[in-house]
């Protein structure tokens, strides 16, 4: 795999190039060396258009990026800088164009700063959620992270990415948690955001705006830079938390259910995650049930009466709700929230759990996962349980490779969650994609749904071209109904971006102005999140 436009003596000339930059060790271009910037849940494995690294760099340090910028800048070599690589289910550490230059930042991973009183990290791209969470242990910190499932990424690759985690609101939307970064721009300049574009600023990571245009948000799903340092908001730990399921009967109920909850949100009686499931339709139904699985195949879908009556008097609706603070404040709040939810006619309360902090992983040991228990990430405590939910072997008997995700964004809105359920489910078996007995079952985050739909990676060539056409046009059903994707694999991109149309694409034409301006030759991450330099964009109108 040679970058494009280049034979292989040009390109052995680059490589020299990068060795004499970073050392030797740290330039990789054997065919096994490849094989770890592969991405090991491709939607095309072992086909020709799999997105392929030529080569991987991995510098020590921003002016080692500095370098590397610089040389592919001045040759010509496209590169793909990843944190950890560990974005699995959405392009992992593969280039969006094939013969990219990897640059992994995973070397760089240290954690400058700690401030225990301001409730603030600063790190580098390499430092995952078990680093972080480990050296606060160490060190004897009060201070929690949000992290999300699985935690073995990068706080910079998650957040940069827009991925969510499940403590504090305010902390959830991993993005919108940090505060000033340091980014390597095309040219090989380095700049810093906000308060840090001043030499000697004190409030770097307390005061995210700065002065002029914020610009942030160029390095989030962009390919304006490379981003080499940035600070996180964390929270102190709190004195208790409390959890419990929230259970309505009846099909119609996520209806009250979904508008008490948001609004108990919004006005910070509840405080921590919501997740909501159902033991009729969810992952986490211990086996197949046949009739379940019959009329959700039903043509035209089943009707409201009868699910209820394959339930035989099981409640269709959990909603697993964490209050999180001063031990007599939570208990205050759970108080006024049953008063709230008792709106709801025969609604209950399964599996109360208090929580003295601090609590360690052990605590966790031997739970099984189900809609009615809490997960360490909802108290700050990494894991890698998000490669296990949901896959039990009645649920997903074929071994696979792995998943790539869709996550169509919706209105917190019980009805519109019907309406989605209703239509994705009945997509994704009208496009011969079997979903067993389970419907795609939406995860809240603040005033938003999210539909989490795994499409599973196969060894079969033709199950895998059959699973991809069934994700485009899931794709295109969801835009139809005004939800849009908010994060992607590389290969569906540009399909995306496209389904952004207000006034004839006016957003994408300003990212590719931008592009235009700024790296021209689109040194850094050429095509990621559909934004191309004007030079490759032929063709692709």
């Amino acid at each position: 795999m040679l970058p494009p436009g280049f034979n292989q003596k040009r390109f052995d000339a680059v490589l020299a190039q990068f060795r004499e930059a970073i050392g030797t060790d740290w330039v990789f271009s054997s065919e096994e060396d490849l094989n770890t910037y592969r991405d090991f849940y491709s939607p095309y494995w072992g086909e020709d258009k799999e997105l392929r690294a030529s080569a991987g760099v991995a510098p020590a340090s921003v002016e080692e990026v500095q370098k590397i910028v610089r040389i592919a800048n001045e040759t010509g070599v496209p590169i793909y800088p990843v944190s950890t690589g560990r974005n699995l289910g959405y392009g992992g550490s593969a280039p969006n164009m094939s013969g990219s230059v990897v640059v992994d930042l995973k070397r760089m991973n240290r954690i400058l700063e700690v401030n225990e009183k301001r409730h603030f990290v600063l790190v580098e791209p390499g430092v995952s959620y078990f680093d972080l969470y480990r050296h606060l242990r160490d060190t004897g910190s009060k201070l929690w992270i949000d992290c999300p499932d699985p935690a073995w990424g990068s706080l910079i690759g998650n957040s940069l990415d827009r991925g969510v985690g499940y403590t504090y609101a305010h902390l959830r939307d991993h993005f919108a948690a940090h505060c000033g970064m340091e980014v390597v721009l095309p040219n090989g300049e380095v700049m810093r955001t906000g308060m840090g574009a001043r030499d000697g600023t004190k409030t770097w990571q307390d005061f995210r705006w700065g002065f002029g245009p914020y610009i942030d948000g160029m390095f989030s799903q962009g390919n304006y830079g490379i981003v080499t340092k940035m600070g996180f908001w964390l929270t102190p730990e709190p004195e208790a938390g409390l959890s419990v399921s929230v259970v309505a009967p009846k099909y119609h109920d996520i209806i009250p259910l979904t508008d008490i909850t948001l609004q108990l949100e919004n006005v910070g009686v509840i405080t921590g995650q919501v997740s909501i499931s159902s033991p009729l339709l969810g992952a986490f139904r211990a086996k197949p049930d046949k009739a379940m699985r019959e009329l959700i195949a039903k043509k035209g879908g089943g009707t409201p009466a009868e699910f209820e009556q394959i339930a035989n008097g099981q409640a269709y609706w959990h909603q697993r709700i964490t209050f999180l603070g001063p031990k007599k404040v939570i208990e205050a709040q759970w108080e006024y929230a049953q008063r709230q939810f008792a709106a709801i006619s025969g609604v209950k309360y399964l599996n109360l759990q208090h929580y003295d902090f601090p609590i360690s992983m052990e605590q966790f040991a031997g739970l099984k996962p189900d809609f009615d228990s809490d997960r360490p990430s909802f108290f700050g405590i990494p894991t890698l349980e998000g490669f296990m939910l949901g896959t039990r072997s009645e649920t997903n008997p074929t071994p696979t490779h792995g998943h790539c995700w869709l996550a169509p964004s919706i209105t917190r809105d019980g009805e519109e969650l019907i309406k989605a359920q209703n239509i994705l489910q009945r997509g994704l078996l009208d496009y011969g994609i079997d979903t067993g007995d389970n419907a795609p079952v939406p995860i809240p985050y603040t005033r938003y749904y999210q539909f989490f739909l795994p499409f599973f990676i196969s060894d079969d060539p033709a199950a895998n071209a059959k699973m991809r056409e069934g994700m485009v046009r899931i794709i295109d059903l969801g835009a139809e109904h005004g939800w849009l994707e908010y994060r992607a694999h590389p290969i569906f991109q540009d399909q995306i971006m496209g389904q952004y149309n207000f006034n004839n694409n006016v957003l994408q034409r300003f990212h590719e102005t931008l592009k235009d301006a700024i790296d021209p030759k689109g040194t850094i991450s050429p095509g990621r999140y559909a934004i191309w330099p004007k030079a490759m964009r032929k063709g692709r109108a």
